[in-house]
């Protein structure tokens, strides 16, 4: 059987630098207030000509280089986003565009943080029907564009930057071993983010502040390790394979209080989970393949290591999933 393997691997974040110092200056907060609740430390935001789509586009072009493949080769561009500068076309449109991956088809994937994941998944189901397509798996996001900037419950959370990865068919063992995906609609409330108003006066029901994240921190928590770790066992047990066999667990980077849980739930030690939180922040859909690409640039992966990918996001929507490198 043909698997998704991931060729390359790539991403971008923008130049400038957020720190706890400077939100200090910005919103009632510390750096010590927010380095205890969250791990984090600094966080990368936009500036001008790095938009979603621009970032995404570095990220792809990495990845292509990695794996020695060039833009026209690629089929399919798979792009998870909440964020994109613009609600059409999508974000992998613009991506398909500027990469000049004349070839390909392209679309995104409103998942949010799971959006890598869930594109993944979709990669290698397509991959399993044709196993000589080229597909670029994209995370993207510019959250500095969709935070409200005086609520220094959120403010201090969110970054900006796009992972990528380019995969294509294997049937030597190695790729997507498998996946679990999950939803669940009915918690929206907890973690959501609102769009524009409507220019629809009939649609306008719903009071808005305006088009910012929206989360309640406890709830969200209490969900996302608990889910995660059943996802985790899922994708396990259906490979009939064990937490102790897996090289690495690259998680969604929300929290670090919310990594430290699952690798007690898990029960491995925090030197197996990689994290990067407290460089980048939380980025949404391009916390996973951000930090997938620098484990792999750092020598963390090699050829037959055993990868776990989790994530949890708003929707709530959540999963695993299991590669041999």
């Amino acid at each position: 059987m043909s698997r998704a393997v991931i060729l390359g691997t790539g991403s971008c974040l923008p130049k400038r630098i957020l720190t706890n110092e400077d939100l200090e200056k910005m919103v009632d907060t510390s750096d010590e207030w927010i380095t205890t609740r969250t791990g984090i430390k600094t966080r990368h935001i936009a500036g001008a000509g790095e938009e979603t789509s621009k970032l995404a586009s570095v990220a792809a072009r990495r990845a292509l280089d990695m794996a020695g493949v060039t833009p026209a080769e690629v089929d399919m561009i798979v792009l998870g986003t909440i964020s994109c500068e613009k609600a059409m076309p999508s974000c992998a449109c613009l991506v398909q565009k500027e990469i000049e991956a004349v070839n390909a088809f392209a679309f995104d994937i409103n998942a949010a943080c799971s959006g890598f994941l869930y594109g993944l998944d979709l990669a290698d189901k397509y991959i399993r029907n044709n196993p000589d397509m080229k597909i670029l798996v994209i995370g993207a996001e510019n959250l500095s564009a969709r935070t409200n900037w005086q609520d220094r419950n959120t403010c201090v959370l969110f970054g900006d930057g796009a992972g990528a990865c380019l995969v294509t068919g294997n049937d030597q063992g190695r790729g997507v071993l498998a996946s679990q995906l999950y939803a669940d609609g009915r918690l929206w409330e907890l973690l959501h983010m609102d769009s524009a108003p409507s220019l629809n006066p009939d649609l306008c029901s719903q009071p808005s502040d305006g088009p910012f994240i929206k989360m309640v921190g406890k709830d969200v928590f209490r969900y996302a390790v608990r889910a995660m770790a059943d996802a985790i066992t899922a994708v396990l047990q259906k490979e009939g394979l064990h937490i102790a066999d897996i090289t690495l667990v690259v998680p969604h980077q929300a929290n670090i209080r919310i990594l430290k849980s699952l690798a007690d739930h898990l029960g491995v030690p925090l030197e197996k989970i990689y994290i990067n939180v407290h460089k980048y922040g939380n980025t949404s859909a391009a916390t996973v393949p951000i930090a997938m690409d620098e484990a792999n640039r750092e020598g963390r992966l090699l050829q037959g290591d055993l990868l776990l990918i989790c994530t949890f996001g708003g929707g709530f929507t959540w999963g695993a999933a299991l590669v041999r490198w």
